[in-house]
């Protein structure tokens, strides 16, 4: 028996925000949606991988998550590690950054940490 992965899920609590930043910042695109009665699912994709990210939207929702330590974080590869970092730099979006590591952190609109890499390490 094989598993792969397919896809990461993260609750947000304003869709269009998250949409916007998810494409501005790391070129995700919509990939396809599934609309319930009281929820909204929006699959994210990088056109590459078959790694998908699941944006989860409950309409009802009234307050913005409580993320607690936030102790887990997505990590994604980038080719030009310079053009990323000034892209997100010119957001506002960098939120910690390990410079003898060379990696940093983006914070997305809910709070949730996503790591970037630069994919010459990596590969």
């Amino acid at each position: 028996m094989q598993f792969k992965f397919f896809h990461n899920n993260l609750n947000v609590f304003d869709l269009e925000k998250s949409l916007a930043f998810y494409h501005e910042a790391l070129g995700l695109k919509e990939v396809r949606r599934k609309e319930g009665k009281n929820f909204t699912l929006v699959f994210l994709g990088d056109g590459t991988t078959s790694h998908q990210l699941e944006l989860t939207y409950l309409h009802e929702r009234k307050e913005p998550y409580n993320l607690g330590e936030n102790e887990f974080h997505l990590a994604f590869l980038v080719e030009d590690y310079e053009a990323a970092h000034a892209l997100h730099e010119k957001m506002g979006c960098i939120c910690y950054e390990n410079k003898e590591m060379g990696i940093y952190f983006i914070s997305d609109p809910d709070g949730y940490w996503l790591e970037i890499l630069p994919a010459s390490r990596y590969q």
